[in-house]
């Protein structure tokens, strides 16, 4: 059995996917949140969402608080806690940045398990286009002031958005070096959807933020 490492973007949903379909056995989703405002790191995703997430897709989740300071000790606790299942690997979705990869290979190998990197190494604008084409939708919650406009925030990830991102020679097409961050709203992976009723963008600390108010849980 494996677990997936779950923000609720894009990458670590397509790696989860693209595991799931290469026959691995997904036992839970494991999702971090900050122990201080409860939602997702970096992505600022409501840790319901992610909830609603974990039921559509029919795969449990685990949820734990972090704090800067001892993210690594609380994520070993994370996993150690889902032992019970016979863990014998971990699924993330990192692409091309070897310090990530060297941690949760570190990380991995300190807790007995193997790590999984289904997107390792994959043409960013490939990967991107794969994703899209596959069914997925998914939109901006957040991104760095300095890289992506306040109108794109909130919107789809597709065509246009990539079209967009090209425009930007400093930002990676996946935003692989966390110049934006998605939150995937329905695709293959998931019995239903998720439609955002009432949003609001805010901006915090260079960032700006998809506040989600309301929404709609679509089954079927």
């Amino acid at each position: 059995m494996y677990i997936t490492s779950w923000s609720g973007g894009k990458d670590s949903c397509f790696a989860c996917y693209k595991a799931w379909q290469a026959g691995y056995k997904i036992a839970s989703l494991v999702n971090f949140i900050s122990r201080e405002y409860k939602r997702v790191c970096f992505h600022g995703t409501d840790s319901k969402l992610v909830q609603i997430q974990s039921e559509l897709a029919g795969i449990p989740l685990y949820q734990k608080e972090t704090t800067p300071d001892n993210y690594e000790n609380e994520f070993k606790d994370a996993v150690k806690s889902l032992g019970h299942y016979g863990i014998e690997g971990m699924i993330f979705g990192d692409i091309y940045l070897d310090e990530h990869k060297r941690w949760v290979e570190r990380v991995c190998n300190e807790l007995n398990i193997i790590a999984i990197e289904p997107l390792w190494e994959r043409n960013t604008e490939e990967l991107m286009q794969d994703f899209i084409r596959s069914g997925f939708r998914a939109v901006v919650v957040s991104g760095q002031v300095k890289f992506i406009d306040k109108e794109w925030i909130g919107r789809w990830v597709d065509e246009n958005f990539m079209e967009y991102l090209k425009t930007k020679p400093d930002v990676d097409i996946c935003g692989e070096r966390g110049e934006y961050h998605t939150f995937v709203l329905g695709g293959p992976l998931f019995k239903g959807s998720i439609k955002i009723t009432e949003k609001e963008v805010i901006n915090r600390n260079g960032y700006w933020f998809l506040d989600i108010k309301d929404y709609k849980v679509l089954y079927g």
